[in-house]
């Protein structure tokens, strides 16, 4: 991951711009890790098509965790890394270049984590700090498939019982819980006497069930399955209303995130496209050269998803860079500027509509550099289009289209949306 290599052993990997040193080191930091999950990548989707019946990558999951993955954003002074979104993008989709799978699964914990540094000084907030400092993962289960969309919730939380009025329990089914067999504490959404609510539960209470029966064709290992909570105990004192929480930049980063995860993708294509054709010795009588490592239309495809993958690593840190302007306006418990809010949603959103179609076709171009050997099942090569069509279906571009036509032509930003479902408390993912 952090080889720079330019000699005929070794890919360089792309940067959208150079490198901090806080950047170049802790790549330097998680390269082990990162090289491990890389190593194993293969053999984890090979043994993956069975839900409830494949290994999860709870070891590598760990590793990462104890090497501090979790807590990058976590300020310095609170025992973190301090990165910018930049920064943490780019770390993301080296992470994904790795295994898409791993790279995904984060994005509730780091989700949460940007809400926890939202919030004002508290003790809350101070312990929430200590605890991703201390290695806690949060996983998500606010989806569900209730009603017609995300702002329809069937999951409550109601009083335990007639001996103690404080005390609450939740019950409820959430699906899409992406991380959380992995997680040490659960974020999520329920519904109060009709009014939304959030909070955290841990991840091993009583009547918390977390099922591995995720049976998409992609991303298979990100336990994106079934939570079941049945009468689970519930703090009162840490359940917020969501109305109570000011308009930020978080809808914002859930996507940028995924945006991170498919540039990633588009790495590993060129790496494995890489890794394909340079021993490659066999060719085809049409050929341009003896070695496909030669011929000049070889060399153009490589090319060509060397340049996707470029493109996407730009666009996530420049999009990235608008939303850390935006974080620079917050006040805790405030809120943002709305207009740079409306203009750095607006970047994500021009982002996917690009990143999207360039990384899945290039998923398939990939292909173009060998012949039917390529297809051989030990190789994988599959996943790429797989995984990144997956994650690409999250909040599909067809809609961002006409938001981003809406903005430019209209001075319309995404911003007005978001607060009209504000108002009646939709979940946050």
């Amino acid at each position: 991951m952090t080889d720079q290599r330019t000699d005929a052993g070794a890919e360089p990997r792309l940067q959208a711009a150079a490198p901090t040193t806080r950047l170049a080191d802790l790549r330097a930091r998680f390269a082990p890790v990162l090289d491990r999950i890389r190593d194993g990548a293969v053999e984890r989707e090979l043994a993956s098509g069975t839900p409830g019946d494949r290994p999860l990558p709870h070891a590598e999951v760990r590793a990462l965790a104890d090497a501090g993955f979790g807590r990058l954003r976590v300020p310095v002074d609170r025992g973190g890394f301090g990165v910018t979104l930049v920064e943490l993008v780019h770390l993301v989709a080296d992470l994904a270049a790795a295994d898409s799978n791993i790279a995904h699964l984060w994005r509730g914990h780091f989700g949460y984590t940007e809400l926890v540094l939202l919030r004002p000084d508290s003790a809350s907030r101070d312990e929430w700090l200590d605890r991703i400092v201390g290695g806690a993962i949060i996983g998500n289960a606010t989806s569900e498939r209730t009603g017609t969309t995300l702002a329809d919730i069937s999951t409550t939380v109601t009083a335990a019982g007639p001996d103690d009025a404080d005390a609450l329990r939740l019950d409820g089914t959430k699906y899409y819980s992406t991380g959380t067999l992995y997680a040490d504490w659960i974020y999520l959404a329920a519904d109060r006497s009709g009014e939304r609510v959030t909070f955290a539960v841990p991840a091993d209470a009583p009547g918390v069930t977390g099922v591995d029966d995720w049976d998409g064709f992609g991303q298979r290992l990100t336990a994106s399955g079934t939570t079941v909570f049945d009468g689970v105990a519930v703090d009162p004192g840490v359940v917020s209303a969501y109305r109570d929480a000011p308009l930020s930049h978080i809808q914002a980063f859930y996507q940028l995130y995924l945006l991170a995860v498919l540039a990633g993708i588009g790495q590993a294509v060129v790496d494995d496209a890489v890794a394909f054709v340079r021993p490659r010795t066999r060719t085809y009588i049409h050929a341009n050269a003896a070695r496909p490592g030669d011929d000049p239309q070889v060399l153009a495809v490589i090319g060509r998803l060397s340049a996707g993958a470029f493109t996407a690593r730009s666009l996530i840190a420049a999009a990235a860079g608008s939303l850390d302007e935006v974080v620079a306006t917050n006040e805790p418990g405030a809120g943002v500027d709305h207009g740079l809010l409306d203009a750095a949603e607006n970047a994500v959103y021009q982002a996917q509509v690009e990143i999207g179609p360039r990384v899945l076709r290039a998923a398939s171009e990939l292909f173009e550099v060998g012949g039917a050997s390529a297809a051989d099942r030990g190789r994988a090569l599959d996943r790429h289009w797989r995984n990144a069509r997956v994650v690409a279906s999250h909040n599909p571009a067809v809609y961002k289209e006409r938001l981003v036509g809406e903005y430019v032509l209209h001075g319309r930003g995404p911003v007005d949306a978001w607060e009209k479902y504000h108002e009646v408390g939709p979940t946050r993912f």
